[in-house]
């Protein structure tokens, strides 16, 4: 289908790919994972079309119909989603706008006065109606009303604006409009940005019902061994790819490097004995003959290169703190709302030292509004929410942490005043592991990006001394080794952890505890990610048993009704 061939791309400021091969076949599910930096989105861009490779070639068999769904997806949030869903269609959608003008001019004033202007208008319409007719306009309308219930949006809720909608739900809209076009190859560049975990389990069901050839950019790793037959890994510019998931992938490359290691070693010590030999009897008068043509085989001999370990961060200890008491946060009978919507009603939670708690539940289900009425950040509707009273600690990282950075001060400035005796190789090391290296230290904050600031204050907030985090999607903006080293960090840590995260692979390394959001209430599970999922699994299976259950007795006793009135009229017949 598409094939990449030793493809280059160099930007004015720096070289991003160096020798990237690799081919995309029908019906592959491809990962693309790297560092931050990489390459990867530029990679799905020159496969878009939208840049053209410095040098290499990018060949394509057949003309596939490529559709790319990019991080800023893009609806319109004053349209319907049915009108944003049949943008899709983009000659039929101009037709359906002008036609749209056409009946706004008829309804004016001057087409009520004017006989020639109103006729004028009508042939219009009548033109575009048949146009609209010509691209089958009505079959394009009912391909959107098939793909609305797979999208979970019900006929109601598709008259209504794409604005109203969340993010996650907006993601829907958007990568039904790229799935309308009925793609050969679909470009999904980090999909589950954003996105709740029940809206990535809904998102990676129905990738795996797709047909279409995908590359999928993502630092999801639980979404990537799930979706991914492939992957394909970009490391200082250069490609390489592995068959199976993500898991697999980083099963082969331990091998991979194994061998590499140990063919380098026997090489280096045969070459070091070669080299002895060469150095002992160069000036020999019976040997020195034997030594020089081992000398020009040594030169001769194709050199194993040592194995470049994967790029992964630094490993991070977070400072000592004191201990606190038994108690470190505490909700008791806890209410509270935003208008009509109950988030908490009589919720009870006790946090104690060691406790590393993932809130689990929807998007808008409360899990950010917990962290900041526990840090008193907002103040509870009725009971209580709050830190523990005897010398806790409390480091907060929310989603909008960074806006509290100096924008005049350079990162590495910034670092140095947070941990002034640190060195500078332990401040870059640091930075360099939350992928802010190079020149990017010497940057002024003001000239970050959002995602760079937002790995700044996460960054900033790790090296205070503190007994309770709160950490409200800590790896927003991480790439996989940051999160690797951010995990290994909060499993050794010895105080208290509240988190809140969509990632489930995140989760499942750091939590010994979930909390479910559900109904007002905080459900609490004592095990890790796995135990919680086991335990949903019995819940649904109990009450699918239940509503079975109530639906067989339901059935028996319309059964006994039937029957009653069956000899209820045969008594009145005789």
């Amino acid at each position: 289908m598409l094939r990449l061939e030793h493809v280059n791309k160099v930007y004015p400021t720096h070289e991003v790919l160096k020798d990237v091969t690799w081919e995309i076949k029908p019906g592959d599910r491809i990962g693309l994972v790297g560092v931050n930096g990489a390459g990867k989105s530029t990679q799905l861009k020159l496969i878009a079309g939208l840049e053209e490779a410095s040098s290499g070639q990018i060949v394509r068999q057949g003309n596939p119909r490529i559709a790319y769904l990019q991080q800023e997806f893009d609806v319109d949030p004053c349209r319907t989603v049915r009108e944003e869903l049949f943008q899709a269609f983009g000659e039929a959608a101009a037709v359906v706008h002008q036609q749209r003008l056409v009946e706004t001019a008829m309804a004016t004033k001057r087409a009520a006065e004017d006989s020639v202007f109103l006729d004028s208008l009508i042939k219009d319409l009548s033109r575009l109606q048949n146009c609209f007719e010509a691209l089958h306009g009505y079959e394009l309308e009912a391909r959107i009303e098939k793909l609305l219930p797979t999208l979970h949006f019900t006929s109601d809720g598709a008259d209504k604006r794409v604005g109203d909608y969340s993010g996650g739900w907006q993601m829907r809209i958007a990568l039904g409009k790229i799935l309308l076009q009925d793609p050969d190859l679909l470009l999904l560049d980090e999909p589950t940005n954003h996105l709740d975990v029940d809206t990535i389990q809904w998102l990676e069901d129905y990738l795996l019902k797709q047909t279409a050839a995908m590359v999928v950019i993502s630092h999801d790793r639980t979404f990537l061994d799930r979706i991914c037959t492939q992957i394909v890994i970009t490391e200082r510019g250069i490609s390489r790819t592995y068959l199976g998931n993500y898991t697999a992938h980083l099963e082969q490359k331990a091998l991979e490097e194994e061998a590499t290691q140990a063919a380098f070693e026997r090489q280096q010590k045969d070459l070091a004995a070669q080299q002895a030999y060469v150095d002992r009897f160069r000036a020999s008068a019976t040997r020195s003959t034997q030594a020089k043509s081992r000398e020009k085989l040594l030169e001769k001999v194709e050199r194993i290169e040592a194995p470049v370990k994967s790029v992964s961060g630094p490993s991070f200890r977070f400072p000592d703190a004191p201990r606190s008491g038994r108690q470190v946060a505490v909700i008791e009978d806890l209410s509270h709302s935003y208008g009509d919507k109950i988030l908490f009603l009589g919720a009870h939670l006790e946090v104690e030292p060691g406790d590393r708690i993932a809130f689990i539940g929807p998007n808008g289900a409360g899990k950010s509004t917990l962290l900041r009425l526990i840090m008193g950040l907002e103040a509870a509707d009725d009971g209580r929410a709050s830190l523990g009273e005897h010398n806790v600690i409390a480091g907060y990282f929310e989603q909008n942490q960074a806006e509290a950075l100096d924008l005049q001060k350079t990162v590495i400035d910034t670092m140095f005043e947070a941990v002034p005796d640190w060195t500078q190789t332990q401040v870059r090391s640091l930075l360099g592991s939350f992928c802010l290296s190079n020149d990017a230290v010497f940057k002024n904050v003001e000239n970050l990006s959002g995602g760079e600031k937002a790995r700044l204050a996460l960054a900033l907030m790790l090296v205070k001394p503190c007994n309770l985090l709160l950490l409200d999607e800590p790896t927003n903006h991480l790439d996989i080794p940051a999160k690797q080293m951010l995990e290994d960090a909060l499993q050794a840590y010895e105080g208290a952890v509240l988190l809140v995260s969509h990632d489930r692979y995140f989760i499942s390394r750091v939590a010994n505890r979930i909390v479910e959001l559900r109904d007002g209430e905080l459900i609490l599970y004592r095990g890790n990610y796995a135990y919680f999922q086991e335990k949903k699994s019995e819940e649904q299976a109990a009450a699918a048993a239940a509503l079975a259950l109530a639906e067989k007795e339901v059935k028996r006793l319309a059964n006994r009704d039937r029957q009653r009135k069956r000899q209820a009229r045969k008594k009145g017949a005789a």
